[in-house]
């Protein structure tokens, strides 16, 4: 039966396998060049990822347990809302497996960034990754002035309140929430006509995919056209995951309020 390689205590793991879009991201963050053996499939799509570029010289998988076992890992980085049987499997075969739970705030990503430099024998690397996210968000961060109100809309009518990442990087760049002032503080499924009578001014809409589902119709009803709200499209790699890349979603945020208010 594989196994996994038995590694040195103390020593930086040499064969990584991640097998979840955001520890792909996060670990790809710190890793040295050739200590990742795979990441998962989800790493090299663009609209997904924003460590896509990298991840293409890297072989995927599926996280299926099998493969994984066959890249014979000395360690594991998984998600915490995974596939709970593939990781005790893992587990039970003797394979070292880190889970990490989703960020749900900036200091989140920090601390995942810190972790994963610990356990890659990356600290270095991961203490200069969080100094340049502080770098890049600092200006973006808590601007003084009017706080549009803001409505995060996507497919089936979701929409994420204030306890939530998004939620917390939309305060972050000046907006009020119009979940949140609905008394939805983690998110759920907003009613159209709730959002219309919200009377939200920017509309934070995710993108539409090739092939679009039933589920994104919702998006392209006259009644949004006739909101009036002005509307902004952040991808799916900017926060879907909370990694370094959220400093995207928050520039286009704040950038997006300035020119609401600017005279």
């Amino acid at each position: 039966m594989l196994v996994a390689l038995a590694m040195p205590a103390g020593a930086a793991p040499r064969r990584v396998v991640s097998i979840n879009l955001c520890t792909d991201q996060l670990a790809l963050a710190v890793a040295a060049p050739g200590q990742f053996v795979s990441v998962s499939e989800l790493a090299r799509d663009p609209a997904l990822s924003a460590m896509a570029s990298r991840a293409a010289a890297i072989p995927s998988n599926r996280g299926r347990a099998e493969e994984v076992l066959a890249l014979r890992p000395d360690l594991v980085l998984a998600s915490s809302l995974g596939d709970a049987a593939t990781v005790r499997l893992l587990q039970r075969l003797g394979v070292s497996v880190a889970l990490f739970d989703p960020a749900e705030d900036l200091e989140g990503i920090r601390d995942a960034l810190y972790r994963m430099g610990t356990l890659l024998g990356r600290a270095p690397e991961a203490q200069a990754r969080v100094r340049a996210f502080d770098r890049d968000i600092a200006p973006f961060m808590h601007p003084r002035g009017p706080r549009p109100l803001a409505a995060i809309y996507q497919a089936n009518g979701y929409t994420t309140g204030p306890d939530s990442l998004a939620g917390r990087i939309l305060n972050a760049a000046g907006f009020r929430n119009l979940a949140g002032e609905l008394g939805m503080q983690s998110g759920g499924t907003l009613a159209l006509e709730q959002l219309v009578a919200g009377r939200p001014d920017l509309l934070v809409l995710g993108p539409r995919y090739p092939g679009a589902s039933r589920s994104e119709e919702v998006l392209a009803h006259p009644a949004l056209r006739d909101l009036g709200a002005r509307r902004l499209e952040i991808p799916d790699r900017a926060w879907l995951c909370g990694t370094p890349a959220v400093a995207e979603a928050l520039r286009a945020l704040a950038s997006a309020r300035q020119r609401m208010i600017a005279p």
